[in-house]
């Protein structure tokens, strides 16, 4: 489905390919990728191992760059940028929640929510306030002076995603979100993401395999051996 003129992208990807070098051979990992998603979604991405979702996040979160193509994220071309304004760039507009949560483990679960807003220069009254209610909202106001050795893997996953959420930034990427979570626990996070995305006009884009979590979407894209094989709006 075409989208209006006048929607501005939050996600642009043209003619994107990327390929490494794996020794003498070359290892295509997406290849000529074109893609658009609007503000205020929750948009899916499928597809079997190695298909090339964590390389399509990657690109998108300006933590890789392509072989060719352009990549455009709040309507800012990742290449234009130098290093320093790259990483200035994420810490201002993109949340991760990675599969394997890297939460900092010499800081407390309280000290990696607020460690994104330390990085925009956010003043430490307001940074108090947003981390501890993105704590309480997932559910771990009690375990906030824990080290994430202290926490089982979904309470670490949890810390994660309130990581990712307390800044609100325009997009979050997350890869595999609600793995490591029970049911309930998953539909209370998805849940939230929902409000902050309504709150917010944040832009979600997951990389998953849960069904619980595909049932919210609101497009789906289906990748295969690095390729876009389908595009599907969802409705309700």
């Amino acid at each position: 489905m075409t989208q209006p003129a006048a929607t501005a992208a939050v996600v642009r990807l043209t003619h994107v390919s990327r390929t490494y070098q794996a020794g003498a051979l070359e290892v295509r990992a997406l290849h000529d990728l074109t893609l658009e998603i609007p503000p205020d979604r929750f948009s899916i991405v499928i597809g079997a191992s190695g298909s090339g979702k964590t390389t399509l996040l990657n690109l998108i979160g300006a933590i890789d760059t392509p072989s060719a193509g352009v990549v455009e994220v709040c309507q800012q071309n990742i290449a234009a940028l130098d290093d320093d304004a790259v990483a200035d760039f994420r810490a201002r507009n993109i949340g991760f929640i990675f599969q394997t949560f890297s939460l900092i483990p010499v800081l407390s679960a309280y000290e990696n929510v607020e460690y994104p807003l330390l990085l925009v220069g956010m003043p430490a009254p307001e940074r108090r306030r947003r981390t501890l209610a993105m704590l309480e909202a997932v559910g771990l106001a009690a375990q906030a002076q824990r080290q994430p050795n202290e926490l089982s893997g979904g309470q670490k996953q949890r810390v994660a995603i309130a990581r990712a959420l307390v800044k609100q930034p325009q997009l979050v990427l997350a890869d595999e979100p609600t793995a490591n979570l029970d049911s309930a626990t998953g539909a209370a996070i998805i849940s939230l993401m929902r409000r902050v995305q309504a709150d917010s006009h944040t832009t979600f884009i997951f990389a998953t395999h849960d069904q619980q979590l595909m049932s919210h979407a609101d497009e789906i894209f289906a990748i295969r051996d690095g390729e876009l094989l389908e595009h599907r709006q969802v409705t309700a």
